[in-house]
């Protein structure tokens, strides 16, 4: 096949392929082909059959030139676009030519469907088995290349008993007898269970034991690397998770920094171990930590807690510059993350809240964020001037009237020798 540049990588990713989390390991792996200007190209075939594909092309080219430096080639798949001529083996041979190829979010099963059998699945595996370059699979991309691969959407959105299609098993060329699973870690469910690609554990369980012979799960967690260097024959983990082996409901993590042989992951698919996380507290013996770089960016819904968080806490403090800077930095990281690719990964909610934090900056303009006792001051005197000669005059019964009123308005008296002195209650703690 032809020779492209520096390298031979497969990178594993579990999601946020086009997010700001990514795009420091995008930048890493592109930095491997030791080349000043790769052929970069996008397989669009599991979202093709979206109304909205241009859209995620554009959006994903986009991303890709502006956050990492890649002028990217969009390439169907084996369908020509209406009215195109780029066949499946046109499509192949660029993505045996290219430097960098990526395939990321849409349908297991629509890409499954186009791929299986076709020119395009051979120079995938060629790329695998004895290509050079970087390949990067994520979300619906990464669940075809295993033995078997999850039809999620047919199970989670349509209700489809839990089952196993035939995958392309490009993971086979290293070895590995495994179901890759992305999303491994995904929370978004709340009160009920969405790990592992939105099965829960009651669906994963009833699926492990429909497994071919002696093969495993591969679970890539959110935001999350698994990156596969051919030459090296190592395995290496970065983001903000793991990667999980799973056989018979027994795990094994190897925590993000972890660098093993691919040796050492073949004889864990295989044979498993007992249930322990790989460098947790450091990675393994014979195994070095990612050097030092940037932190991995928050994901988009904990940077809205964050701001919220904030804004509270400056709507207390009567810091105006406070709730402004914390509007706009939120409004900042949905104008980030807007280039994501993937279904919503809490843009929706984002500007909701943001929303919300607008309104909220508007009420307290129209009240006034100024000290509320110099308002109450001349007001509270008087009351406490009068409930003092209501004492005075033994008529208890109306003083504590007065008492009881300003405490139900947050105002609390405070009784004492040198006299009586007044204070307005904090706010609650917000509920989260």
């Amino acid at each position: 096949m032809p020779e492209a540049a520096g390298c031979h990588i497969l990178a594993i990713m579990g999601s946020g392929e086009t997010s700001p989390t990514m795009v420091t390991v995008h930048r890493a792996l592109v930095a491997r082909l030791e080349t000043d200007r790769p052929t970069a190209v996008l397989l669009a075939t599991p979202y093709g059959f979206q109304e909205n594909a241009d859209d995620v092309s554009a959006r994903s080219k986009a991303y890709f030139a502006r956050s990492v430096g890649l002028d990217v080639t969009v390439l169907p798949g084996t369908r020509p676009p209406p009215g195109g001529a780029v066949t499946g083996e046109e499509s192949a041979g660029a993505l045996l030519a290219a430097d960098w190829v990526f395939s990321g979010p849409g349908s297991p099963t629509y890409a499954l469907a186009e791929w299986k059998g076709s020119p395009v699945a051979e120079a995938l595996r060629d790329r695998v088995l004895a290509g050079q370059g970087v390949t990067v699979l994520a979300s619906a991309a990464a669940v075809t290349i295993g033995i078997v691969a999850l039809p999620v959407y047919e199970i989670y959105k349509v209700g489809a008993a839990p089952h196993w299609l035939d995958g392309l098993d490009l993971m086979g060329a290293l070895g590995l007898n495994v179901a890759v699973i992305p999303h491994y870690d995904n929370a978004e469910g709340g009160n009920h269970d969405t790990r592992y690609c939105y099965l829960g554990e009651r669906r994963l369980s009833l699926l492990e034991r429909e497994l071919p012979a002696g093969a495993a799960v591969l679970g890539v967690d959110e935001h999350t690397v698994a990156i596969f260097d051919l030459r090296a024959g190592t395995v290496e983990v970065s983001g903000r998770g793991g990667v999980t082996v799973r056989r018979s409901g027994v795990s094994t993590v190897l925590a993000a920094g972890t660098v093993i042989p691919l040796s050492r992951l073949q004889d864990l698919v295989s044979r498993g171990t007992p249930a322990t996380d790989i460098g947790a507290a450091g990675p393994e013996p014979g195994s070095a930590p990612d050097q030092p770089g940037e932190p991995v960016p928050d994901a988009l819904p904990d940077i809205t807690v964050a701001a919220q968080r904030r804004f509270d806490a400056a709507e207390h403090d009567r810091d105006a510059s406070g709730m402004v800077a914390a509007i706009l930095d939120l409004d900042t990281a949905i104008h980030a993350w807007a280039a994501d690719t993937e279904e919503d990964q809490g843009t929706e909610q984002a500007r909701a809240v943001l929303r919300s934090l607008v309104a909220r900056l508007g009420r307290a303009a129209q009240d006034g964020l100024g000290d509320p006792r110099e308002r109450l001051e001349p007001a509270m005197e008087r009351l406490i001037t009068l409930r003092d000669t209501l004492r005075h005059q033994g008529s208890y019964p109306a003083a504590d009237a007065i008492r009881d009123a300003l405490a139900a308005a947050g105002l609390q008296l405070h009784d004492s020798v040198d006299g009586t002195r007044w204070e307005l209650e904090p706010p609650s703690a917000p509920v989260s």
